[in-house]
Order: structure tokens, then C-alpha cells, then sequence
């Protein structure tokens, strides 16, 4: 089957009536459809890769998986949309020369410009009340949807192992989304695979012999890869006090590579460690 949306549901159900179910991303099968779009052309199309003896699989992720995943999407939607509506006000407010250097605590800034009666003309309360409505409501969603990762968190032994590594225990959003998503670390041999499959490694454009590579691919999940350089830049933020091996190659790297290229370079590497810890059990030191 094509992992597209509710394949994961769909293999569940045909796992549990006794069938091996097997999931191909969606561009392994592309390169077998032949002339046109067709439901018998995609099947046949599935059919042929299926055999292919170097053919990668996705493997079926759990119903809690799924369900983790669901939270961490909804809070980052929510989140996002906290932000529009704390820039609309920000951007409101400033056209009546209410200006604030920071999006933090926008709400009760707003309603101190409500509580004024000469800073706001009458038309501009109503929407200004809407848009603090909204940013608190948002507010106490993302809570909630935070207690519920965080409670996750605390039952999922993968998840606590990875909370451990510099980079990725910040705040546990990033380990509990590598837990989520990562239904089998032995699907990948090594950590390169991992960190390729999250396109934090080189896009090849090699040919005649002469290896070029250029940036990194960016294919994979793009949530999990931002997150992934997000906590390697704070990494390389504190690592001016630090000793440790990591600490010792980011000061070394940084002295002949831009930040952003060190930063993905970490990220890099961070996915990597994270391949280690959901593979072989024991403590971990970096």
C-alpha cells in the first residue's frame, strides 16, 4: 500500500485479519506508473516496486503513536495561530501609536489599551476584544495540549531516553516527536539513514565519476527536521562555558563554517544520537 493518508489505519485493519501489510512512500512507487492516472495503473505500479530487492518500507504506526502525533500537529496549528492573531493586534495597535517591542503578555497589554478611553476610537474596541478573546483562548488550548505530551511523555521509556540528549530534552517537545514518529529504529541501519530520511544530509548531484554534493535535500518530515535544528541552535548558543566532545566540535566547526551550516550540521548529528538511544539501551554521554 501507498503511505498516504489513513494507510496506517488501513494496515492495522489488514494486520489484524491475519495479511503482511507493507507501506511505500508514495515517490518509491512514482517511478513504476507509466502513461496516465488511473487506479489499476497505481496498483500495478505498487505491485512492481513492491518486488524491487532494494525497496524501503514504512513500517505501521501505532494507534498511541498516531495519537501523539495528532496532539503535537494540533499544537503547532494552534500555536501558529496564536501568532497571527498576536501580530494582527501588534499591528493594529500600532496605527494608534500603541507600540510594543514584544509579542509576550499581548493580550493584557491589549486590555490596558482597552481600560483607556482616549487611546482607542469606539470602532477599534470591538475587533481589539475579539483578537484578545482569541489569543487567550488559544493560550489555555495549547496548555491543555502541553499537559497531555507532557503525560505521554512520562509513559514512554523512549521518550525519556531521548529527553536526555542536549538538544532534543529541551522543553520534551522534540523527543516526545521523534518517539511519535519513529515506530521502528531497526528499520534503519545506521544513523545516516535516519538523519537522511529527515533531509538534514547532502542532496548528491554526482555523475562521470565527480562526487558534487550541495545542500541538504530537505525531503522527509519537515516538522521533525525543524524541530531537530531549532535545539541544535541552542546548542551552539551555550557551548561557549562547555568542555564536553560536542561542545569541543562545535567551537572547531564554527571557525571556518557559517552558524546556519553548523546548526544543520548538528542537527545532523543530534539525529544520529537519537538513532543510538532508541536502538541500544544504556546511559548515555556526549
Amino acid at each position: 500500500m501507498e503511505a498516504c493518508g489513513t494507510a496506517h489505519d488501513s494496515a492495522r485493519t489488514l494486520a489484524a485479519t491475519g495479511h503482511e501489510v507493507r507501506l511505500i512512500q508514495p515517490w518509491y512507487v512514482k517511478a513504476y506508473v507509466k502513461r496516465g492516472k488511473s487506479d489499476a495503473l497505481d496498483t500495478e505500479a505498487i505491485c512492481e516496486a513492491v518486488q524491487r530487492p532494494t525497496m524501503r518500507f514504512a513500517p505501521t504506526k501505532t494507534v498511541e503513536q498516531k495519537g501523539m502525533l495528532m496532539a503535537r500537529r494540533a499544537r503547532s496549528l494552534l500555536v501558529r495561530q496564536r501568532s497571527m492573531a498576536a501580530n494582527a493586534q501588534r499591528g493594529h495597535l500600532g496605527e494608534f501609536g500603541l507600540v510594543y517591542p514584544r509579542l509576550a503578555h499581548l493580550a493584557t497589554l491589549g486590555e490596558q489599551a482597552l481600560a483607556d478611553r482616549d487611546a482607542l476610537p469606539p470602532y477599534a474596541r470591538t475587533p481589539l476584544e475579539t483578537l484578545i478573546r482569541q489569543i487567550v483562548a488559544l493560550t489555555g488550548e495549547i496548555t491543555t495540549l502541553d499537559q497531555q505530551i507532557a503525560i505521554w511523555h512520562a509513559q514512554s521509556e523512549a521518550s525519556r531516553r531521548l529527553a536526555a540528549i542536549p538538544g532534543i530534552g529541551i522543553g520534551i517537545v522534540t523527543a516526545t516527536a521523534i518517539a511519535a514518529s519513529v515506530s521502528d529504529p531497526d528499520q534503519f541501519i545506521s544513523g545516516r539513514q535516519i538523519a537522511a530520511w529527515l533531509g538534514l544530509t547532502p542532496q548528491e548531484h554526482s555523475t562521470g565519476g565527480k562526487t558534487r554534493l550541495g545542500g541538504m535535500s530537505k525531503r522527509g518530515d519537515c516538522y521533525l527536521r525543524r524541530l531537530l535544528v531549532i535545539g541544535a541552535t541552542a546548542v551552539m548558543r551555550h557551548t561557549k562555558e562547555k568542555t564536553t566532545p560536542m561542545a569541543n566540535w562545535i567551537r572547531k566547526l564554527m571557525e571556518k563554517k557559517p552558524f546556519r551550516v553548523v546548526s544543520v550540521a548538528l542537527a545532523n548529528k543530534l539525529a544520529r544520537i537519537a538513532w543510538v538511544v532508541l536502538t541500544e539501551e544504556g546511559s548515555l554521554s556526549i
